[in-house]
C-alpha cells in the first residue's frame, strides 16, 4: 500500500512539473507575439484624454492636435474632463479614470491619444477595467508618464505606441516634422524603419527582439507590481528628463537587480534631456554611466535614438518585434 501511494505521488509530481512547464511556455509564447490593435483608416475616431498632469491654458494646443488628427481623415473626441484642474492633476482620479474608461469601452474609438504626461497615470491604472479593451484592442499613444500604461497593457498582451502627445505641438513645428509623420505612419500601419548616425559609445552588433520600455523613472516605479515588464528575450528602450546622473544610476541599478538585463537582447537609449548638475560631479558622461551598469552583459547598446522629451520624438511600437543593426558608422532599427 505504501509503495502504491508513493508511486501515485511520483506520478502526480511529474504531471505538475509538465503542467508548469507548459504554462510557462504558453506565457512566453504569448509574450513573443502581442496582439496588434487594428490600424486606423480615414473615418475612424480617436479620443484625446488627459490621464495625468494638468493642462493649464492648453486649449489652443489641444485644438491644434484635434485639427492635426482631422487632417488625417480622423474624427476626434475630446474627453469630458481634459481641461479640469485638481491641484497637480487634470481632474480628480475619478474624473481621469472616467475619461480613460469611456475611451477604452467605446467601440467606435480606435485609438486613445494622451494629451500630456507629467504625473498621475499610475494612480488610475488599477481603477480601470480592461475587459472590453482586451476583446477589442485599440492603440494607446503617448510617452513619459504614459509609460505606466505601456507597461501595464504590454502585460495584458497588447501592443502600444510610444509617440508624441498633443502638447508636443508646443515645440517648433520644423523640429517636430518627424514626430508627426512617424506617428501618422504608425497609426495607419505604414512601415517604420530608422537609420541614424552611430555614437562612439555604442556597443556594436545585430540583434532581434520585441521592443519594450519607456521612461526610466516610471519603469522603476512599476517594479514589484503586476505592471513590471518582463525583458527576457526583449529589447529595452529607455529615456529620461530632468534627473541627476546619480539618480539615473540608481534607477538603472534597480532595474539591474530586478533582472532586467539578465536575458535582455539589446538596449536602446533615447533622449537623456536636461540632466541636472550635482554639487559633487559624477565623473563620467551619461553614456559611460549606462555602459558601466550593463558592462557584464553581452548585448548591443544604441545611444542617441531620437525618442523622448525632445521635439524629434520618433514613434516606436512597443510589443512589436524589431531588428537592430549597430555598426561603427550607422545604426538601423527595422520593425518586422
Amino acid at each position: 500500500m505504501k509503495r502504491r501511494i508513493k508511486s501515485v505521488f511520483v506520478v502526480l509530481f511529474f504531471i505538475s512539473i509538465l503542467s508548469f512547464g507548459q504554462t510557462n511556455n504558453d506565457s512566453i509564447s504569448k509574450r513573443m507575439k502581442l496582439v496588434q490593435p487594428k490600424y486606423l483608416e480615414a473615418g475612424d475616431s480617436i479620443a484625446i484624454i488627459a490621464p495625468a498632469g494638468i493642462l493649464i491654458k492648453r486649449e489652443n494646443i489641444i485644438n491644434e492636435a484635434k485639427e492635426l488628427a482631422e487632417s488625417w481623415g480622423l474624427k476626434v473626441i475630446i474627453g469630458d474632463h481634459v481641461f479640469n484642474q485638481n491641484n497637480h492633476f487634470s481632474g480628480t482620479d475619478e474624473e481621469r479614470t472616467s475619461d480613460f474608461q469611456n475611451a477604452l469601452d467605446n467601440p467606435s474609438i480606435k485609438a486613445i491619444w494622451c494629451a500630456r504626461g507629467g504625473y498621475g497615470s499610475g494612480r488610475i491604472l488599477d481603477n480601470l477595467v480592461y475587459d472590453k479593451f482586451k476583446r477589442s484592442p485599440k492603440w494607446i499613444v503617448g510617452y513619459s508618464d504614459i509609460t505606466a500604461f505601456h507597461s501595464h497593457i504590454h502585460n495584458l498582451g497588447i501592443q502600444t505606441l510610444h509617440a508624441m502627445m498633443g502638447t508636443s505641438l508646443l515645440f517648433d513645428s520644423e523640429k517636430t516634422k518627424q514626430s508627426i509623420e512617424t506617428l501618422r505612419k504608425a497609426l495607419f500601419g505604414e512601415a517604420l524603419t530608422y537609420k541614424i548616425n552611430s555614437s562612439k559609445y555604442n556597443k556594436e552588433g545585430v540583434t532581434e527582439g520585441v521592443l519594450v520600455g519607456g521612461n526610466l523613472s516610471i519603469l522603476q516605479s512599476m517594479l514589484g507590481s503586476e505592471s513590471q515588464l518582463n525583458t527576457d528575450g526583449n529589447i529595452l528602450f529607455i529615456e529620461e528628463i530632468g534627473e541627476y546622473k546619480y539618480h539615473i544610476d540608481r534607477m538603472l541599478q534597480s532595474l539591474k537587480r530586478a533582472g532586467y538585463f539578465d536575458n535582455c537582447k539589446g538596449l536602446i537609449v533615447g533622449d537623456m534631456s536636461n540632466i541636472k548638475k550635482n554639487t559633487t560631479a559624477w565623473g563620467s558622461s551619461i553614456e559611460q554611466l549606462i555602459l558601466d551598469v550593463v558592462e557584464e552583459f553581452d548585448f548591443p547598446v544604441l545611444f542617441n535614438f531620437p525618442a523622448g522629451h525632445e521635439p524629434d520624438n520618433r514613434a516606436l511600437v512597443f510589443g512589436e518585434k524589431i531588428k537592430m543593426n549597430i555598426t561603427s558608422t550607422t545604426s538601423e532599427i527595422i520593425f518586422k
